[in-house]
């Protein structure tokens, strides 16, 4: 029994390793449009916001469409709240950032009071950052 239970225990590790690096393993990566840009239209940098306040996205240079839909030229948002690094190029964003996979342009944001930074993050139809990224800047806002 106690035998068993060891060989189970270790056909559990080889299976966890195999998922994993099938996981971590880089995904082809979209080229970016040439002039590609996302900003977070509102709020503004610096801005003072309720708990609860609306982030609008902004694109120029390329279209949006849903995850999973093959498009040349677009892409979906990913929103890092309060994220000190960007997501890694060639793998799929995990959670966070917040995805917006149905091709959404806005979002209702519940924050707890104090100082957060925001910043967007293209996605392709895989939630895999385009090459180069596409990024907004990061802005700071303080809820009250």
């Amino acid at each position: 029994m106690l035998l068993k239970n060891i060989f189970k225990t270790v056909l559990l590790g080889i299976a966890t390793l195999l998922s994993t690096a099938a996981i971590s393993q880089d995904l082809p990566v979209t080229p970016a449009p040439e002039g590609a840009a996302v900003t977070i239209v509102s709020p503004v940098d610096g801005a003072t916001v309720g708990t609860e306040f609306t982030v609008i996205f902004g694109l120029e240079g390329m279209g949006v469409a849903p995850a999973g839909v093959d498009v040349e030229g677009t892409g979906h948002h990913h929103l890092l709240v309060d994220q000190a690094e960007l997501p890694p190029a060639g793998q799929p964003m995990g959670n966070p950032p917040i995805h917006f996979g149905k091709g959404q342009t806005q979002t209702t944001l519940t924050l707890e009071p104090g100082t957060h930074t925001l910043q967007l993050i293209m996605g392709d139809k895989l939630h895999v950052p385009h090459g180069p990224a596409i990024v907004s800047e990061k802005i700071t806002i303080t809820v009250k």
